[in-house]
């Protein structure tokens, strides 16, 4: 048994669309200013999803997470920001419950946890469907078009 990684974006109309590891990647090493023109603009959603293989073949769905993705008016993705949900999420279950400053018990800094909520979505279960059908390859679903 084995593992795979499969990511798509979710538009606007709720259709989902297939984005590769590789130019994903390439979006966030910022490689010759890798572009999502058709997403340019927008909010994204993106669903990350791990899925177990058997004699190559997708299997189960093991692991989703969603994260929205700020894309610009040129199509190219903000990193910066994408990096800073991604630190606040791993950040959150090592967080300290205790005040910032000793003399406002009532105080606690949750600044990163603004920051992680502002990087994730929730699917609609009918969407949720929908996107782990096209993890299993159940789904055809319109590649995104990545543009250098």
């Amino acid at each position: 048994m084995g593992l795979s990684s499969k990511l798509f974006l979710i538009a606007a109309d709720d259709n989902v669309h297939a984005l590769s590891n590789a130019a994903f990647m390439r979006m966030l090493r910022r490689e010759s200013d890798t572009r999502i023109p058709e997403f340019a603009g927008q909010l994204v959603r993106q669903a990350s999803i791990v899925i177990a293989l058997e004699r190559r073949e997708p299997t189960t769905i093991v692991r989703c997470t969603f994260s929205i993705l700020d894309i610009d008016q040129k199509g190219v993705l903000d990193v910066e920001r994408w990096d800073a949900q991604q630190i606040a999420l791993v950040a959150d279950p090592f967080a300290s419950e205790r005040p910032v400053r000793g003399d406002i018990p009532q105080v606690i800094d949750a600044a990163h946890r603004f920051i992680a909520r502002g990087g994730a979505w929730v699917p609609e279960q009918a969407l949720l469907n929908r996107i782990e059908q096209a993890a299993l390859q159940k789904l055809v679903c319109p590649r995104v078009k990545v543009v250098r």
